[in-house]
């Protein structure tokens, strides 16, 4: 791929070049959706059970690994936002065991605060997009996103290696280790899924560059609206709507996107029937 880059810019074949590259990209893009789809399955906590499983997660990766909260005697970190959110996990089929958790934190007024507006609102850029924007229904905050230690490359991986997914590869087949590298992107599309369902239109997150970063390689492209900042680590505000999800996505991507949201419209389905 690094070597069909250079020839990218030539008149002559730099539009075959990247019809070339776009093709091993959308093709591999395909395998995942499919691995994602062979190996994990996204699940909207609506039980209490399920809640526990990843308020279970978010303790053992934010109070026990990475100490950015206190211990809690009922090994459950939760906060007052937890009451206003949706909560995913993603499953392991194989083994029953849950890869990862996310939340979607959203607000129907003034008074009911994201994350971000609470504890980060200086760090948003006022010439940037801004929360008070737009209508409150219409916004929501992903967050607590948390990867198990026994998904990723190495137990002693900090922030970085929870957010982005890398697992241990002496556990899991080599054929397992194409999909696990995307546990986070599947977090956010998923997250992406149920913002979808509820007709919200803009969301914002605190994430690191990096991760971002990577995000922005398979489609996501969040927008930084401020700078870094302290806050759990290096961290900015981004940005994204359902419209630059939608443009940015390639379409293998949109295709496992689409595999996530059949998924999560039909829990959303049984619920209420």
């Amino acid at each position: 791929m690094n070597n069909l880059r250079k020839y990218a810019d030539k008149p002559v074949i730099g539009r075959l070049v990247k019809q070339i590259m776009n093709f091993v990209v959308s093709r591999k893009a395909n395998q995942i959706s499919q691995h994602f789809s062979e190996y994990l399955h996204p699940i909207v906590a609506f039980s209490n059970e399920f809640k526990s499983e990843s308020f279970k997660i978010r303790h053992n990766v934010y109070c026990e690994e990475l100490k950015f909260e206190d211990l809690k005697e009922n090994s459950q970190e939760t906060d007052d936002f937890d009451l206003h959110s949706t909560h995913c996990l993603i499953k392991h089929i194989p083994t029953g065991a849950y890869a990862g958790t996310v939340r979607i934190v959203r607000t129907n007024s003034a008074e009911q605060l994201l994350p971000i507006e609470k504890y980060c609102i200086s760090s948003i850029d006022e010439k940037s997009v801004h929360p008070s924007d737009f209508p409150r229904e219409q916004i929501c905050e992903i967050s607590r996103l948390a990867i198990p230690a026994q998904f990723r490359k190495r137990a002693t991986d900090k922030f970085s290696g929870s957010a982005t997914g890398a697992i241990n590869e002496h556990v899991y087949s080599e054929r397992e280790l194409r999909c696990f590298p995307f546990i986070a992107v599947g977090l956010y599309l998923s997250a992406a899924s149920i913002t979808l369902h509820h007709g919200i239109q803009h969301c914002f997150v605190m994430m690191e560059p990096r991760l971002a970063r990577s995000l922005r390689f398979v489609g996501i492209p969040f927008q930084q609206v401020g700078p870094v900042v302290e806050y759990h680590g290096q961290r900015a505000p981004y940005y994204i709507s359902r419209k630059l999800l939608m443009e940015g996505l390639s379409p293998g991507f949109k295709k496992m996107l689409q595999n996530i949201e059949k998924r999560v419209a039909l829990q959303f389905k049984q619920k209420n029937n």
